[in-house]
Parts: structure tokens; sequence; C-alpha cells
């Protein structure tokens, strides 16, 4: 069956994750103003390099993971398990954006930026991947995905790696990835015990679970309060907003895990976390360019 235009692309932004790799790439460009300190066009490369590379490793995430996904109605609609798009259309597009990304960090950002978008990619598909039919806990090493895009774009803009902010600005994003990821799990862990994924709630009740989520949360907000240490802010706004937002965030778990359980749909605190995650990187961001 053919395929209009706009349909075909739909396919290709879900098979890529789109959704997700555009919120990585934006981690990748706050880290290059954090370290730039102003708007430059030089950004655009790097930036657009880490899409291209995220997007590659997620649709090749969906190869890898096509027959469990056949197994989970949340998954079964993508594009490999619903049979709309071929096995090797989507290997085509991951070597298209393996190549175009690789090409624009290796020329634009530099080779340290290139090794640690590769890092990432090796990361998440040869490592964090294999491990979720493992280990219910695959979610902890899997954050190393999560905190290396900040670093990429760090040091594009010609930071070192080791600096005592670009490792705040990765610990942030390291540790908000583990309880984004429970949340998953709590929402959908039954699915994922059907189709052979290990699931933390076989190992853990939602009581355990739910304090190891707050005592993660709580780990994430302390980080974000504790950035003024490394950045150099320009507006005392800026600070405050990301301590009020970081103990609004904190708070509003304590609230809405209960709730969520009772309710068996664990949508809010899920969405609660994600919007924490843009307002922490806004506000990065809009320090440099207001």
């Amino acid at each position: 069956m053919r395929l209009s235009l706009p349909a075909y692309v739909s396919l290709i932004a879900r098979l890529c994750k789109f959704r997700i790799s555009l919120p990585v790439a934006l981690t990748a460009f706050t880290g290059y103003l954090a370290h730039n300190g102003r708007w430059s066009y030089d950004a655009i490369a790097p930036v657009a390099g880490v899409f291209l590379l995220a997007s590659a490793a997620s649709a090749l995430n969906q190869v890898q993971e096509r027959n469990t996904d056949r197994r989970m109605a949340r998954t079964a609609g993508r594009p490999l398990p619903s049979g709309k798009l071929s096995l090797k259309s989507a290997v085509m597009w991951i070597v298209l954006l393996s190549i175009s990304g690789s090409l624009l960090l290796a020329f634009k950002a530099g080779l340290m930026a290139t090794v640690l978008g590769w890092l990432t990619y090796v990361w998440y598909n040869g490592i964090y991947t294999p491990l979720k039919k493992k280990t219910a806990f695959a979610a902890v090493p899997g954050g190393v995905v999560g905190a290396l895009p900040p670093m990429i774009g760090w040091v594009a803009s010609g930071g070192s790696p080791v600096s005592p902010a670009a490792l705040s600005l990765a610990l942030f994003m390291f540790l908000v990835q583990v309880p984004h990821f429970w949340l998953l799990l709590l929402r959908f862990g039954d699915e994922y015990r059907e189709a052979g994924l290990k699931s933390l709630t076989e190992r853990l009740d939602t009581i355990s679970i739910h304090r190891l989520t707050i005592a993660w949360i709580t780990a994430t907000a302390a980080s974000a309060i504790i950035m003024p240490v490394f950045f150099i802010f320009r507006f005392p706004l800026s600070v405050w907003i990301l301590w009020l937002s970081s103990a609004i965030m904190a708070g509003a778990f304590l609230i809405l895990l209960p709730g969520s359980a009772r309710e068996g749909d664990y949508r809010k605190p899920f969405i609660t976390i994600n919007i924490y995650v843009f307002v922490v990187m806004m506000t990065i961001c809009l320090d440099v360019l207001l």
C-alpha cells in the first residue's frame, strides 16, 4: 500500500521518536548556551547532530524491540510491529541519520562531542536496551543516556567535559531519567511483564516503588537547587525559579503519587516531571538569551 507523503513522514517521526529526540536536542542546546554564555548560530549544527543521532538511536531501539513491541498494547501500533513500515526502510533511515548526525558533530562540534554522541548511542542501544530484559533496575544505568547530551552541547561550545558546571547539569539529567521511567513501569508494569521485560513491580510493592521514586525526585530537585553554586546566573529571578519549581515539584509528588495509585493512572506525575524538566532547561536558556 502506497502512503501519502504526510503519512510517510508521520511514520518516520514515530519510528525516530521525534517527540523524545527534540527534547534531547534541547538539553544539548542548553549545555551549549550554559557554557557559551550567549546565542550563536554555531549552536545549530551540534544541536542538529544530537537530534539526528537521537533519532537514529530511537529508530534502532524500535528495530531491536519490534518483537517485544508486538506484545504490548501501548506499542503494538508502532511502525514496525504494525507492519506499516518495513524493516528495510527502518534500517535505511538508521544508517542515513547516523551518518548525517555523526558528520555534523565531527565537522562542526569537534572530536570530543562526536565521541560523546556515539557513547550515548552505544550506551542506549548496546547497554540500556538489552538490560531491560535482564534487570528491573535498568533505568539506573540508563540514566547515563540522558546525562550525556547536555555535555555534548557543553563541549561543542569549547567547554571541558569535567567542568563542575557541566557535571552539575549532567547530574540533574541523569537523576531525572530514573523516576521518569519508573512512572512508566507503574503505569504499564503488567504489559512489560507480559512482553518479557523486567519490571520493578515484580520485585517491589507499589509503596516501596513510591518511596524510591520520591527519593529520586528529591535528589533531582536538590541537584537543581545547587546549580547556582556552579553556574553564574545573570538574573536572581532565574535562581528563584529553579528553587521554587524544584520545591513545588518535590512537594507535588508527595500528593500526586498516592492519588495516582488509588486511581491507577500515573499520567499526572509523569506530565508533572516533564513540565519540571522543561522549566529547568528553559530557565537556564532564557537566563543566557535575555
